[in-house]
């Protein structure tokens, strides 16, 4: 019954769904908007991954100072 999951009528059936959901003219900007929302959530997380320091050793402690 679901040998295979997504055949090419498939994505015909979704694609004029979201045409007749959203409307030709909204498309563009859904499309745009998404992808900027993506391009900035990339950037975040570069950002994120690139500020977390790596974890410190711990400073010995010398008895003779005391």
């Amino acid at each position: 019954m679901l040998r295979n999951g997504l055949e090419p009528w498939h994505l015909l059936v979704v694609a004029i769904v979201f045409i007749l959901l959203f409307g030709s003219k909204k498309l563009p900007d859904t499309a745009r908007s998404l992808g900027r929302s993506l391009r900035i959530l990339k950037s975040e997380a570069k950002a994120m991954k690139d500020e977390s320091p790596a974890p410190a050793a711990p400073t010995p402690v010398d008895p003779a100072v005391r």
